[in-house]
């Protein structure tokens, strides 16, 4: 990917997550945060999906004795938890809304901080990872600048005027679906030949963490389906334009962006067989609210 296009890239995905996480930040107020958090067993769910889903990435990647590219693609989508897809996969297997777009506005501020980290440690783990940097100071400010702030900033425009809120969902909704599908697109062209050698064996074990993930989720979930299937697509489910970001901040000119594409689409595939299922499944469930 040449430097042109990595800049195009960057500036798409940082317009779908700071999109994404300003229209969470406009449908919710600080009082639904709170009661959605204080009804669920958020410890726990912060340390499976930070701690629990990225080890279980870098012993499935040494098991099968992946390259360092791949094990680093899978590491990067392991650290980066509950994609902000997770609320719109919640209301189409009629889950919990309330919990969805709570933990969605939850994960942002911790994956601010934890991510970089969780990275860092993960990789550390590898075998070998050649000249590969990571640059923790630029990615708390890359995360801090396309997370948190937007998020912030939506709250406090639907804490101050609620009907500015209502009419900016739309083209905050427009804005970031559109950019993060371009992003994707593109990157998915231009890393078309990385993508294509990340190979079955490669994505088989990243389908193997993508269950455990669910199973693991699902299990933190308490009694109630609506629940379980929320934490299950949240901790199963990680967020694409995160680990992209930071693979293109992190490791310019390697073949790791590539592979964090190819990992991603095959999460995008099973997340949806799952949603399928669910959905088709249990046509009796009624939404929860």
């Amino acid at each position: 990917m040449n430097v042109d296009t990595t800049h195009l890239v960057k500036i798409l995905t940082m317009l779908s997550l700071v999109g994404l996480l300003f229209d969470v930040g406009l449908r919710l107020t600080w009082r639904e945060i709170r009661h959605a958090l204080r009804a669920c067993r958020i410890g726990w769910i912060l340390a499976a999906n930070f701690l629990a889903v990225p080890l279980l990435a870098v012993l499935a990647a040494r098991a099968a004795g992946l390259s360092d590219d791949v094990s680093t693609g899978m590491i990067l989508l392991a650290a980066a938890p509950f994609a902000p897809v997770v609320p719109v996969f919640t209301k189409m297997v009629r889950g919990d809304l309330a919990l969805a777009a709570g933990l969605t506005a939850l994960f942002p501020f911790a994956a601010s901080v934890l991510t970089p980290f969780i990275c860092q440690l993960s990789l550390a783990y590898l075998p070998a990872r050649s000249e590969l940097a990571f640059h923790i100071p630029t990615i708390l400010l890359v995360l801090a600048s396309t997370i948190t702030l937007p998020l912030v900033a939506g709250l406090l425009v639907r804490h101050w005027n609620v009907k500015l809120a209502r009419w900016l969902n739309k083209p905050a909704e427009i804005l970031s679906q559109s950019a993060g599908a371009l992003s994707l697109a593109y990157v998915t062209l231009s890393e078309f030949k990385t993508i294509a050698s990340v190979g079955w064996r490669a994505l088989l074990v990243m389908a193997v963490v993508f269950e455990l993930s669910l199973l693991l989720g699902y299990a933190l979930g308490g009694p109630a389906s609506g629940r379980r299937r929320v934490i299950a697509l949240g901790t199963s489910n990680r967020n694409i334009a995160l680990a992209i970001l930071i693979a293109l901040a992190s490791f310019p000119g390697s073949p790791v962006v590539g592979t964090v594409v190819a990992n991603g689409l095959m999460l995008i595939f099973l997340g949806l067989l799952h949603v399928a299922y669910w959905r088709f499944s249990s046509p009796a469930h009624k939404p929860t609210t």
